[in-house]
């Protein structure tokens, strides 16, 4: 990686050869301007106010414009003159508790090279001695013309320097907090507990930017003359009142659902509706708790109807259909059992004649070779 600065960490006094380098990289996408109706490209021209020319970057300088617009040249020469300390050196000021800096001031991170055989070893040594330590350096530097605040960490085997914001570049919030007091209960701080419990932790490496991609493939099928296809709204519902307690329950589900985890007694704890499933009939056109199939339509259509007033139709409506139910079927087993002791009567009767009528046939035969006999 190119080095953008060259100096020293001041170390008391040990001094540390270092080159700096940029630790972050920007990978937003960046577009042009264009003429419309022809697709020209739009540039913007330093041009001077008073003759109205375009100046070229050699011939611009810096200048201090003034309350009533008086403009006052400064030159690099003025600046170099300057006593600046932390021209060519980061100094550390102090050790401090990481918990201390608020990340509010956090700037822009570099990595801390060491620059030569010969910074290798303090520079080993003050990596070693902020990890044992458990602590932050703060140190002040100069870089692109102003002095700067920074902060050193140790980040795996390498020293990072965060450029922070002076304290009093960080605006006090006011008037951003709600303006009317807010009483939050425990059931839906519980909520908010369970929902950070079930979205846990994630690993950061996994997180991208979903944007950029989408972009990125935006214009590759504009560049391929491919039919862009409009992307789905997601309507989260912003700006609308909502019931916090439901919000925090959906949510909760929705994470669980996410991670694939269930919870077996979600509709006893959440008063959800049960499942509804249909009544099996059995070999006999009974079902299984003995009820026929009419018996249960029935029993549904009593449940549905309201209760009357009446002393004598709430008795009636209130009867039991088991109760009915048996009344029919002990009708049922005695219409059989007559019927069955009918039949049984008439096979009775019908053997009796039969054997009858063999008893004739037979007392014929016998009398007809006797008749021949006494001829």
């Amino acid at each position: 990686m190119r080095s953008i600065w060259n100096g020293a960490i001041s170390f008391g006094l040990v001094s540390i050869p270092i080159k700096l380098v940029n630790a972050t990289e920007n990978h937003s996408i960046h577009f042009r301007q264009i003429h419309l109706a022809d697709g020209g490209r739009i540039r913007y021209r330093k041009v001077c106010e008073l003759d109205e020319e375009e100046v070229a970057g050699g011939e611009i300088g810096k200048a201090y414009e003034d309350a009533d617009g008086t403009m006052i040249p400064i030159t690099d020469e003025d600046l170099a003159q300057l006593p600046l300390p932390t021209a060519k050196t980061i100094e550390i000021v102090a050790f401090v508790p990481a918990d201390e800096i608020d990340p509010l001031q956090m700037d822009a991170a570099y990595y801390l090279s060491a620059n030569g055989v010969p910074a290798a070893k303090p520079y080993t040594l003050l990596r070693e001695a902020l990890k044992r330590s458990n602590k932050v350096a703060v140190a002040k530097y100069a870089l692109r013309g102003r002095e700067r605040l920074g902060m050193l960490r140790v980040v795996d085997d390498v020293i990072a320097m965060h450029g922070l914001l002076w304290p009093d570049e960080i605006r006090a919030p006011e008037g951003v907090a709600p303006d009317s007091d807010v009483t939050v209960r425990d059931a839906e701080l519980d909520l908010a507990d369970a929902l950070m419990d079930t979205l846990g932790e994630v690993d950061m490496d996994s997180l991208h930017d979903d944007y950029r991609e989408a972009v990125e493939e935006l214009i590759a099928a504009k560049a391929s003359g491919e039919a862009v296809q409009p992307a789905e709204s997601d309507d989260s519902g912003g700006g609308k009142v909502i019931d916090l307690i439901a919000a925090l329950e959906s949510s909760v589900r929705a994470a669980k659902k996410s991670r694939g985890e269930g919870d077996e007694n979600e509709a006893e704890n959440e008063g959800d509706m049960a499942d509804v499933h249909p009544i099996k009939k059995t070999a006999s056109g009974k079902t299984a708790s003995g009820r026929t199939t009419k018996t249960a339509q029935k029993t549904a259509q009593q449940k549905s109807t309201p209760k009357s007033t009446g002393t004598k139709k709430s008795t009636s409506s209130t009867s039991s259909p088991a109760k009915k139910t048996a009344q029919k079927q002990k009708k049922t087993t005695a219409k059989s059992t007559s019927s069955a002791s009918a039949s049984s009567k008439s096979s009775a009767s019908a053997k009796k004649q039969t054997s009858s009528n063999a008893r004739s046939t037979t007392k014929k035969k016998t009398a007809a070779p006797r008749k021949r006999a006494s001829a």
